[in-house]
């Protein structure tokens, strides 16, 4: 009969190697998948609710609505008739100053991602 070896003691078992360099690549690619989630809600959530700012185009027709602070704006056939109904006369890109669409159009300043632009329009009279 055969005695069983000695179980091993903590001095006579090899070490694990260190693994910094995993625990780190772990940390930093977390924090990346994070800040990625973070854009991609701030910047597509907009768009998929449908509350983002619309770039139209001159000639386009938008009607707005909502809060002075916070208008929504969308962009719709010109003989809808919809109440709120203003054609864009111009876009001014690049600016916020709603004081270059002149006294006799009404300024609506947006903002869609980087780009900034002030559409300035004038008011469609109902059918």
């Amino acid at each position: 009969m055969t005695t069983p070896s000695a179980p091993f003691t903590p001095e006579q078992q090899p070490a694990a190697p260190a693994k910094k360099g995993g625990a780190l690549l772990k940390k930093v690619g977390g924090i990346l998948i994070a800040i990625v989630i973070a854009v991609a809600v701030k910047v597509g959530l907009p768009h998929l609710t449908g509350e983002a700012p619309v770039h139209a185009e001159a000639g386009e027709c938008v009607t707005v609505s909502g809060p002075d602070n916070d208008p929504k704006v969308d962009t719709v056939d010109c003989s809808s008739g919809k109440p709120d109904l203003f054609k864009v006369v111009k876009v001014v890109d690049d600016t916020f100053d709603v004081n270059k669409c002149g006294e006799e159009l009404s300024a609506l300043a947006q903002q869609l991602g980087s780009d900034k632009f002030v559409l300035c329009l004038e008011e469609v009279a109902a059918k």
